[in-house]
């Protein structure tokens, strides 16, 4: 009897045990795509006034609820919202809670307002340079700042009505502004091509909002709520329906434009050994790009988290930094784990062919031969 009871008690201790591991495992950590979404202002910030009786925060709500909804039917990917309900959220709190949840993406919703009939689609990046590009518009969805207390402490002295205040965007911020600029042209390319509304294009400017975020972010003007007929349209299930899904969809080309990258990492790990890599053709080489920012920075370790090595190429307005060079891929890949490890989790891998930069695939075609 005493046997039974010891045997039994064993047993039950086996399946506590057990049980527990699978709760726990449960709450492990996932590889899950995190997207937050924002719904521009909420509560006692109505947003753009509207002579038609638009209201900008609940039409920026519903879209951003819909766009959700369409996102949480896949199972790979996360969703967080800055707000669901209509509540004032502090603009420091959303770029936080985005942060906080080691985003992926960062998706602020809007609408526009104009003294005229204007009407269109914009969607907006950083300013990196601080150009006071589109000040007007920056202006607007900044006031908010003004509706928080102690505002002068919590922004560090930052006025929204001057074209002057810098931001002091630094290269940590920068360097998602490729990625966040091809969101923001698979968005208006939506709107235009799937949705018919009439694109304004992707613009820059400086937005506190996007400023604070560590991952590519866009802000989206879905349209003029000052336009009567766009207002309407807005304002509607189906308008709402018809942009939530366009932003969803290029949500997804963007996610998947990341996999096709890790798909192509993956493929070479697997096939590529080291003595083929020492074979590799002597004129194309292997970098990995870190950063991209506004500001020629030395190529100094201690501007890049004491990385060596560096490289930095001009692209139009901006400055390209690139971590080691090798014609071994399997060296190069060791260099871009130590790029991440370092705090650069953007930072991939690109091919050069006689100093000319072409396409990774290319690079690993022409050197299996």
């Amino acid at each position: 009897m005493k046997t039974y009871r010891v045997s039994f008690f064993v047993l039950f201790i086996i399946v506590l045990t057990f049980s527990s591991f699978i709760k726990g495992s449960k709450s492990m950590p996932t590889n899950k795509f995190v997207v937050v979404l924002d719904a521009g202002h909420g509560g006692k910030d109505p947003g753009k006034p509207s002579k038609y009786g638009y209201k900008e925060k609940d039409i920026a709500l519903k879209i951003v609820l819909e766009v959700g909804k369409q996102l949480e039917k896949n199972p790979n990917i996360k969703v967080v919202y800055t707000r669901k309900t209509d509540v004032f959220i502090e603009l420091r709190e959303r770029p936080k809670i985005a942060n906080k949840a080691d985003a992926d993406l960062f998706v602020s919703i809007h609408c526009n307002a104009h003294h005229t009939q204007a009407y269109g689609t914009e969607t907006y990046v950083l300013d990196v340079g601080n150009s006071n590009q589109n000040f007007e518009v920056a202006k607007a969805e900044n006031e908010a700042i003004f509706l928080e207390d102690d505002y002068e402490t919590k922004y560090d002295g930052f006025d929204p009505n001057s074209p002057e205040s810098s931001l002091g965007i630094a290269l940590v911020q920068e360097e998602y502004t490729e990625q966040s600029i091809l969101l923001a042209s698979l968005i208006e390319k939506n709107f235009a091509n799937k949705v018919k509304r009439k694109s304004r294009g992707v613009k820059q400017a400086s937005l506190w909002v996007i400023h604070q975020t560590v991952m590519p972010s866009v802000l989206i003007e879905t349209g003029f709520v000052t336009n009567k007929r766009e207002g309407a349209y807005l304002n509607s299930k189906k308008g709402q329906q018809q942009i939530a899904t366009a932003i969803t969809n290029a949500i997804l080309e963007f996610r998947n434009s990341l996999d096709l990258s890790i798909e192509d990492d993956i493929f070479v790990e697997e096939t590529t050994s080291v003595e083929h890599s020492e074979n590799l053709s002597s004129n194309i080489q292997y970098k990995v790009q870190i950063a991209t920012g506004s500001s020629a920075l030395e190529t100094k370790p201690y501007n890049f988290k004491g990385l060596s090595n560096i490289t930095r190429v001009k692209e139009g307005n901006l400055y390209k930094y690139f971590y080691g060079v090798t014609s071994n891929y399997n060296k190069i890949m060791e260099l871009k784990k130590s790029a991440v490890n370092k705090g650069y989790k953007s930072s991939y891998i690109v091919a050069f062919k006689d100093g000319k930069k072409i396409p990774l695939s290319d690079a690993l075609k022409s050197t299996s031969n």
